[in-house]
């Protein structure tokens, strides 16, 4: 009988052999089938091997976890106690496993010292036991002993602290000072830290389901007691594996000491870990704003809720100038506003920004708050140049953030690479696991770089945890209609949802555009084209989006007809889209839309918009540059000297 039995899906077979070819170098039997698993005979050889084996690694990823066939052996194997599973790609894994302690290697390629690897190694071990592997396993001194819990990557959750204090309001207080604490771990350590939004859901007598839900291998926690001017803080570093506390202290400090004690704990968390801590230097604040600016951490969806939030960061600013964080979140705060203004109306706005987003820049250059405001000041067209400034800050200052991943993302759909967004996405989403911003940022990446069963099942998930999430639940039922479900078209457009959750900027042109999609008969094609173009010749102007909509429903050429008679961008009326997404050209590089891009005509378009001028300088192609019929870039050379719309005037 073999040692290991590989569970699988047939679309993971180039890694699953990956992972043979590597147990058996550790001196494993590994048995796995490389052939269609179909016969009953077949069947038959599948559950002796199963049942024989003393460790079944079971390879969860969004393709296995569907699978009849890997859920069903999965159980078998949990019943039997030979269940040792692993993650190679990022996944919602089915519920009576999500408590199993679960191995992460989606990052792994394959390295025989990787310290992750080497501690899955060693739990497989465990399991195989005494028998053991015939064959020595290579040497690990440089990683380490594979028996101790630093022996895998490092993986940290700080859980929300305790509210020990009277009043029950102080509640904001202690989730903001564990949040800032989680802050200086990440910008001080090369840790890995769960995201705050995963990590804060396990809270009272759910904490200890957290390093096992989150697949940490250390959890950060701790209580606060606020009387006054005075704060009391207790904290305790656990290792997961072995609940054994490596590190735990107290404080009873002033008020105005908080930050000097979160530093006191992120070093001393740094250090238990054996990693190099470099203390954020943050100027003492007055405990009252210190408050203010707390209040400011709850995530808002709506312009009054910034805007609220705007004017408690602005006394914060005034009061407190030389605290940093303050100026990071009002830059990011404002711009989430100054999305919804009218194009017109920018100017002071956008110069409130840029102010912020310089005293930020002066007292803290790699604030993750004014990273993620810097491309909302840039026009989604016409700028690129800028961009590669922007994407790289997002690679590098922002790699520890979910939130920066899920924006880097976005920036690379907008300029055609959705390989490289949705590998930015799992990231991102791998960040913060329980976060619904993270898990619809990755579903939509991946409908769009077109793996659609995926995305429309993680899309799902993802609206399931936030229904007023309007630009998810756009992108899904668009998705729904691109699969003909109208059974879900029709529940996601239901009168009672849509008035409960409406579309919002999105829900019009949405409605009119399932209406023809549903019943594309030539009348109803030929009317929602002559409304559009009716709309973009009365302003002149016109965003690409709706237009390369019409180009799916049959009219190519008089897309590009209509494109070459107008300015691209707002016009500045009444009419102009409004939002995060508007004029960017995302949409454009779907891989469910063609027809635009099929026609060389598709390459002028990227030279108005300033695409052209992107890739010929970056030699950051597009992924479409290698799927369409004509030489893409033997075009783009071509269209090198034409001139570029401006954006608005």
């Amino acid at each position: 009988m073999p040692d290991i039995f590989l569970s699988y899906a047939s679309q993971d077979r180039d890694r699953t052999r990956l992972f043979a070819k590597a147990l058996e170098a550790e001196g494993f039997s590994v048995w796995w089938d490389n052939a269609i698993r179909s016969g009953d005979s077949f069947d038959e050889a599948i559950e002796k091997a199963l049942r024989g084996a003393k460790a079944v690694v079971v390879l969860w990823s969004p393709a296995s976890v569907i699978s009849r066939w890997v859920r069903a052996e999965a159980t078998l194997a949990d019943r039997n106690k030979t269940l040792v599973p692993c993650t190679i790609e990022a996944c919602e894994r089915p519920i009576m496993f999500e408590l199993t302690q679960t191995a992460e290697l989606a990052h792994w390629q394959g390295a025989a010292d990787d310290a992750a690897w080497l501690a899955f190694v060693a739990d497989v071990r465990r399991f195989v036991g005494g028998d053991g592997p015939a064959v020595a396993p290579p040497s690990r001194s440089a990683a380490g002993p594979v028996d101790t819990p630093l022996a895998r990557e490092t993986v940290l959750a700080v859980l929300p602290f305790d509210n020990l204090s009277s009043d029950p309001e102080m509640g904001f207080f202690s989730d903001g000072v564990s949040e800032d604490i989680l802050g200086r771990i990440l910008r001080g350590s090369n840790l890995k830290v769960i995201g705050r939004t995963s990590s804060f859901q396990f809270r009272g007598p759910d904490k200890p389901k957290a390093a096992t839900a989150l697949n940490a291998t250390h959890v950060l926690d701790g209580s606060i007691r606020r009387a006054g001017g005075k704060v009391r803080i207790a904290a305790h570093l656990t290792e997961a594996h072995g609940q054994t506390t490596l590190w735990s202290d107290k404080y009873d400090r002033d008020l105005e000491d908080i930050f000097a004690v979160q530093d006191e704990i992120s070093e001393a968390i740094a250090k238990a870990l054996q990693e190099a801590f470099f203390p954020t230097v943050t100027a003492p604040i007055e405990p009252s704003l210190y408050d203010l600016y707390l209040r400011t951490s709850e995530r808002m969806f709506t312009t009054e809720g910034h805007q609220a939030q705007i004017a408690m960061l602005e006394t914060v600013t005034s009061r407190a100038p030389a605290f940093s964080p303050a100026w990071g979140r009002l830059a990011y705060k404002l711009t989430q506003v100054r999305t919804f203004q009218p194009y017109g109306d920018r100017t002071v706005l956008t110069q409130a920004i840029k102010t912020a987003l310089a005293r930020c820049d002066a007292l803290d250059p790699h604030n993750v708050e004014a990273l993620l405001a810097r491309p909302f000041l840039v026009d989604p067209f016409g700028a690129f140049d800028q961009w590669p400034a922007i994407l790289e800050g997002l690679e590098v200052f922002g790699s520890k953030y979910a939130t920066a991943q899920g924006q880097l993302s976005y920036l690379l759909e907008c300029v055609g690479r959705n390989r490289d967004a949705i590998e930015a996405a799992r990231r991102g989403r791998e960040l913060d696991p329980r976060n619904e911003i993270s898990s619809s940022a990755y579903g939509i990446a991946l409908w769009r770089g077109g793996r659609y069963a995926e995305g429309v099942a993680l899309m799902e998930t993802a609206l399931d945890a936030w229904p007023d999430n309007h630009h998810l639940a756009t992108v899904l039922v668009l998705a729904y209609a691109h699969a003909k479900d109208w059974d879900a078209v029709d529940r996601m457009i239901d009168p009672a949802r849509l008035a409960r959750y409406p579309l919002r900027e999105h829900q019009r042109g949405v409605l009119n555009l399932l209406g023809v999609l549903r019943d594309p008969t030539t009348a109803n094609r030929e009317a929602i084209f002559e409304a559009v173009r009716a709309q973009v010749r009365r302003t002149g102007h016109a965003d690409p989006t709706p237009i390369a909509s019409m180009a799916d429903l049959g009219f190519l050429e008089e897309s590009f007809d209509l494109l070459d008679e107008v300015k691209l961008g707002p016009s500045g009326d009444r009419a102009d889209v409004l939002g995060p997404n508007a004029y960017r050209p995302h949409v454009l590089f779907q891989a469910a839309r063609t027809k635009l891009r099929s026609s060389p005509r598709f390459v002028k378009l990227c030279a108005r918009l300033g695409l052209i001028e992107y890739w010929l300088a970056t030699e950051q192609w597009p992924d479409c540059a290698d799927d369409v019929s004509y030489d893409f870039r033997a075009e783009c050379e071509a269209h090198r000297n034409t001139p570029k719309d401006v954006f608005f005037e």
